[in-house]
């Protein structure tokens, strides 16, 4: 009989629906599992902006520490909330299939206000990257922090004066939430990873890596790659305005990236496309290249607020 795999996770709806994505892959390979739920800091504090709590793995680090304490076997991350440099004795284990990467516009009432650049507006969000893109398309408009699950998130906007909120598609799509009233901010690039799912283990645990290789997915492993590397090598993290993302195409990777003065003022952007075998460490030449064309000026600024 194969040993029981421990599952941790997050408490949250989207957290168990992706633990019980990772239990049914296991299931599909031989492998028996079971869940573990942690807390984490992001769950407990609610009320403090994402980017001034300042700390990188907010959602990854009490799952993470239950890891190396050999209370759990693997950890399932939103690949978007993990830091670009694991913490020592973890590893990459799987990616899945990565679902949308796009944001969501949650509205209320007439949206013939988002027609306008010089339009008012009252929109909800928590992430500084998705601020200062729309503060750069919309500079009138006032954003004001929302916190909490996605269950959470959303009765927020019920209950608010806001125009809306900001939402990723992925989160939304895979547990049946998305409202009738949402439309898919096609011009917003996504956070590195977005929309991607990571499971990790403790370097050691040779049986738990292998069970999970079954199911990794190489193109969104490859791509989501390449996005966290184009983060690390600007050196952001949750509080820095930096967007990324990455798509195959036959033999080709295409990849868009971004970064952000955090009032939205000014943008640098990169477009680039390679060939497959030089995709692997293509993130780090594209942040290179984004820094020498007027990166490091907003990158510096960035540095000098904190």
């Amino acid at each position: 009989m194969n040993k029981v795999i421990k599952i941790g996770t997050r408490e949250s709806q989207l957290a168990v629906w992706q633990a019980n994505r990772v239990k049914e892959l296991l299931a599909k390979s031989g492998f028996d599992a079971e869940l573990v739920f942690i807390k984490s800091e992001g769950d407990i504090d609610l009320q403090t902006p994402l980017y001034e709590i300042g700390v990188q793995g907010i959602f990854t680090r009490s799952l993470d520490i239950a890891l190396l304490n050999n209370r759990i076997d693997i950890a399932v991350h939103s690949m978007k909330d993990v830091p670009t440099q694991l913490p020592k004795g973890i590893v990459q284990c799987a990616v899945l299939e990565r679902a949308s990467y796009k944001d969501l516009f949650v509205y209320k009432g007439d949206v013939s206000f988002l027609e306008t650049r010089n339009s008012d507006g009252l929109i909800a969000t928590s992430s500084i990257r998705r601020k200062a893109q729309w503060l750069n398309r919309y500079p009138n408009h006032k954003i004001e922090n929302l916190r909490g699950n996605v269950n959470t998130r959303l009765r927020k906007v019920e209950e608010s004066d806001w125009n809306g909120a900001i939402f990723a598609a992925a989160g939304l799509e895979r547990i049946n939430l998305r409202p009738g009233t949402s439309i898919e901010l096609d011009w917003m690039l996504p956070a590195p990873a977005q929309g991607a799912i990571v499971v990790v283990c403790r370097n050691e645990d040779v049986f738990s890596y292998e069970a999970c290789q079954n199911f990794n997915h190489e193109e969104t492993a490859l791509c989501t790659k390449v996005e966290k590397d184009f983060l690390r090598t600007l050196l952001g993290g949750c509080s820095t305005p930096i967007s990324a993302l990455a798509e195959v195409s036959g033999e080709t990777l295409v990849f868009k990236g971004n970064i952000f003065t955090v009032d939205g003022g000014k943008r640098v952007d990169i477009e680039k496309s390679v060939t497959i075998s030089e995709a692997p460490t293509f993130g780090e030449i594209a942040a290179l290249e984004i820094l020498a064309i007027g990166g490091q000026e907003i990158a510096d600024s960035i540095h000098h607020e904190r």
